[in-house]
């Protein structure tokens, strides 16, 4: 199998490195591509190319970029189906999933290239005469971006489409998992100028020179805490600026007055979306007493009938985890949470459903959690869904709010106060409400706490890529009687 080349400059070359790695389907095990493990010198020919191309890219008028960005959009859209098949053959995503990823990134491209056309800087009122303030919000330079194996494709946008319409450039290191499909749309970018977005391989040594480089300005990164505060401790050290979307164990709420035909499926699929390989998925489900054995009963049901298989077939509403390393520790996960009291209602065990040889686990469900037992400190990133009993709405709340993270949290509630009071009390950088997981490009995305620094998506979004720059005019040159010497000025006289 011919190995992947890599993008720098405008160009697909070989690597310098001669270390490569095999790419699997993780529903099958088979091969589906090679691609190189990309050195220090791979790393530095690609920020060299951003760096080089980064100037020329900022002064082009931002009509033009929104143009340009349109047609990655436009481009998107064309090879939508090609693009989703391959996110599925090296994720596991169900296709239907992979479908509705080509979707937001498209959006994403789309609405940036809107957004930052219209948006630069204030005017500000001066604090005298003849004089005139207003800010103007410049690009940082260089973005490292690296994405993590759960949203490929989306993640990266998230960070790449916002970061290149502030006028930065960009070097992408997709998953060392699943960087197929982070290559093919870098065929997309053909027609900006060389250098505006290049593409490394590889994994944590690539990372680690990409973010260690001296000409990198700027790291966005989405994956685990731990990867995180290791990135933010490297920059600190370099006054590099960061923007980290972290980890979540995210609450959700199902408060007496929730309709379960609704908030059954809803739960359900909120957590097991994506095999529960979702940093925004909901792992603590907080069921108040008057509802919680009829919502068990009916989530058990509703579990039975899920199909796992082969996620490029239709049908298939689970696929495999992404890797053996994953596969093995949820299972422990899941042996200690059992330790801890909790009740395996359904699930539990390793399977090959039609033959399969991939990394499946059942969709689990964990019965009689106890607030801060493992499932409800620790994210486990699968199939798996914790049941936390609790008294009243007021101890919901409390309990939702009891946790080191805060990346989003989740309610089903027909009442308005309810909504209200939850939503002040839970610290959260997203709060859904009787719609989970909805993504809006409009809106800001992020974690409060432990679960990250800075946003993604909305202007927020936009305004990470870009700094401020206060620009102060006074047009008529005269001197100033506050100037010296000090004692023409009859302070205090």
């Amino acid at each position: 199998m011919d190995q992947k080349r890599i993008l720098i400059g405008g160009q697909w070359v070989a690597s310098h490195s001669k270390t490569a790695r095999d790419i699997l389907n993780p529903a099958t095990l088979e091969v589906v591509g090679r691609v190189p493990d990309c050195d220090e010198k791979d790393v530095d020919a690609a920020v060299k190319a951003a760096k080089s191309a980064q100037i020329q890219w900022w002064k082009i008028p931002g009509a033009e970029k929104a143009k340009l960005l349109r047609e990655v959009g436009t481009k998107i859209r064309a090879r939508e189906k090609e693009l989703a098949q391959l996110l599925t053959l090296e994720t596991g995503k169900a296709f239907c999933e992979s479908m509705d990823c080509m979707e937001w990134i498209a959006a994403c491209y789309e609405y940036y290239s809107e957004v930052a056309r219209s948006s630069r800087g204030n005017s500000i009122p001066p604090v005298a005469p003849h004089q005139v303030n207003f800010t103007i919000k410049e690009p940082y330079g260089v973005v490292a971006a690296i994405a993590p194996f759960n949203f490929p494709l989306l993640l990266m946008t998230w960070k790449v489409a916002p970061a290149i319409a502030a006028g930065n450039t960009v070097v992408c290191k997709p998953p060392h998992q699943n960087p197929l499909s982070n290559l093919m749309l870098g065929e997309l970018f053909s027609h900006l100028p060389p250098g505006v977005v290049n593409i490394v391989t590889g994994a944590v040594e690539t990372g680690e020179a990409l973010i260690r480089h001296p000409d990198v300005d700027l790291i966005a990164f989405t994956g685990s805490t731990e990867t995180g505060k290791h990135i933010a401790s490297t920059a600190g050290s370099m006054l590099k600026k960061v923007n980290l979307e972290l980890g979540g164990i995210d609450p959700f709420i199902v408060f007496g007055d929730a309709d379960l035909d609704v908030a059954v499926p809803g739960v359900v699929w909120a957590r097991l979306l994506n095999t529960g390989q979702v940093c925004t998925s909901s792992k603590r489900i907080y069921l108040v007493k008057e509802i919680a054995e009829e919502f068990t009963t009916r989530a058990i049901e509703l579990v039975k009938t899920l199909k796992l298989g082969d996620p490029s077939k239709a049908d298939t509403d689970i696929g495999p985890l992404i890797s053996q390393q994953a596969l093995e520790k949820v299972e422990k996960q899941v042996k200690a949470a059992i330790g801890e009291g909790a009740k395996l209602a359904i699930g539990g065990k390793r399977c090959s459903p039609n033959g399969l040889k991939g990394y499946y686990y059942e969709p689990t469900i964990l019965t009689n959690v106890r607030h801060g037992s493992l499932p409800t400190t620790e994210e486990i990133f699968g199939p798996v869904i914790s049941l936390i009993t609790v008294k009243d709405a007021d101890e919901a709340i409390r309990l939702a709010n009891d946790s080191k993270y805060g990346l989003g949290a989740c309610i089903y509630t027909k009442s308005l106060e309810l909504s209200m009071k939850a939503m002040e009390n839970i610290k959260a950088g997203t709060f859904w409400v009787n719609d989970p997981l909805t993504d809006n490009e409009a809106g800001p995305f992020g974690g409060m706490r432990w679960s990250g620094v800075g946003r993604e998506l909305g202007e927020e979004g936009l305004d990470a890529f870009r700094e401020p720059k206060h620009v102060h005019i006074d047009y008529v040159m005269e001197k100033k009687s506050y100037w010296y010497p000090y004692k023409n000025r009859n302070v205090g006289h």
